[in-house]
């Protein structure tokens, strides 16, 4: 009974976490792109802001996935292990919005938020993902 208790604890430590760097995904969205993201997508509608906010949410959801699955033994190492790479991921792709962002024309923040698809939110949804799953890699 005391495993049950235990992984519960450990589960509900990763899974807080988890919803933290989540959330800092989100503030960090919010931040590259110009408005209130949460108007745009939940008021507005806008599927390009909520495709670039999905694929920052699945790119951090995969980064913590792996670092919980490949954990350290040591639950506290384990935990900074997951928070660590889980910042990195963060600002890598940050990092690439701006990359991305220098080397296309428009300024790609107004781009994401346009109400009008446009073909550079997948790329740019795809960069994010990409960094996720280079992240995820590093950690295996």
């Amino acid at each position: 009974m005391s495993d049950i208790i235990n992984g519960l604890g450990r589960t509900s430590a990763y899974g807080a976490l988890g919803l933290v760097l989540l959330i800092l995904g989100i503030v960090l969205v919010d931040v590259l792109t110009p408005g209130k993201l949460p108007k745009q997508i939940w008021e507005e509608r806008n599927r390009n802001a909520a495709l670039f906010l999905s694929s920052a949410l699945l790119g951090i959801g995969g980064i913590v996935f792996t670092s919980i699955w490949t954990t350290y033994d040591d639950f506290g190492k384990g935990l900074a292990s997951t928070a660590a790479f889980g910042l990195l991921g963060l600002i890598l792709m940050a990092v690439a919005f701006l990359v991305l962002d220098l080397v296309t024309p428009g300024k790609l923040g107004a781009i994401v938020v346009d109400p009008q698809p446009h073909p550079a939110v997948w790329v740019s949804s795809a960069c994010n993902l990409a960094v996720a799953a280079i992240v995820a890699a590093s950690i295996a």
